[in-house]
């Protein structure tokens, strides 16, 4: 029997509120002077503690249970998690950001990939094409891959992709195991990897701390809490791409916060993004239809 349809369509609706959490990040960044590490810090103890109090009240000791014991696919999936937010930080320092936007554009076919040859699951034709298309959008929307790119950050952007792409796999795998503690899970392990390295970790005042705990809370805790919610539902490939609606929602709020007009291949590549996730959305309702 196939999926059904509600349920394929709550996954859609989580990925996607996933990637408006997701796109979030540089309005929160452009808020924050301090190092990127201090940030991941504060922003992981926030977002975990959310995650762990959401747990406790909807389960109570059985949620903080599955936190302290996540069993292996609980403790796979946070260390992907992991792996992935971190490996984000260093990766926009040693190269480009145009570099590690365009890298993170190729998830869906890594995903894709890592899901035929682990699950068998086979993405459809359909699906690859608008992954091209939003690759080709994403491509156009932070203005190309930089040439003299430092091969670390490189190397570090193509870990992300490979650890967030597995992970999808991962809990799409696991479904019938709660990821919501591994979300949780994650964010702690991050901030205890970038306490060593946060420089300004003693000088965030109150409204610092303030910014931080939204960030943390709205950014990280609903988006990652969301799209692992919602990637158990869906294909992999089709989880990833939906999510690369992050992209081109990333200048939207700079403009609502800032009044910083995108510039006019922004709105073309982010216009192919959206087109051609919400072209594979529409596909796949009238298949099932």
């Amino acid at each position: 029997m196939g999926q059904p349809r509600s349920e394929r369509g709550l996954g859609i609706a989580l990925v996607v509120a996933a990637a408006i959490a997701w796109s979030t990040a540089p309005f929160f960044t452009r808020l924050l002077p301090f190092d990127p590490w201090t940030i991941l810090f504060w922003r992981g103890l926030f977002a975990g503690s959310l995650v762990t109090m959401l747990l406790v009240v909807m389960q109570g000791r059985a949620g903080l249970r599955q936190l302290l014991v996540p069993g292996k696919a609980g403790l796979l999936v946070a260390s992907l998690s992991a792996i992935g937010m971190i490996s984000f930080i260093p990766a926009l320092q040693m190269t480009d950001v145009m570099n590690v936007a365009v890298l993170i554009a190729t998830q869906p076919f890594v995903a894709a990939a890592l899901a035929w040859l682990w699950l068998n699951e086979a993405a459809t034709w359909r699906t690859l094409i608008a992954s091209l298309i939003a690759f080709a959008g994403v491509v156009i929307t932070v203005g190309g891959v930089q040439a003299g790119a430092d091969l670390g950050g490189i190397a570090l952007s193509c870990l992300m992709v490979l650890a967030i792409s597995t992970m999808t796999v991962v809990v799409r795998r696991h479904r019938e195991t709660s990821m919501v503690a591994a979300a949780a899970l994650s964010n702690f392990i991050g901030s205890l990897v970038s306490l060593p390295f946060a420089r300004d970790i003693a000088h965030v005042g109150g409204h610092g701390l303030l910014i931080l705990a939204m960030f943390g809370c709205l950014q990280v805790a609903l988006g990652l809490t969301f799209y692992m919610l919602g990637s158990r539902l869906l294909p992999s490939g089709q989880a990833s791409l939906i999510a690369t609606l992050e992209t081109p929602l990333m200048p939207f709020w700079i403009w609502v916060a800032f009044r910083e007009i995108p510039a006019v291949h922004a709105l073309i590549g982010g216009a192919l993004v959206i087109g051609a996730v919400v072209a594979d959305i529409a596909g796949d309702r009238r298949s099932r239809g």
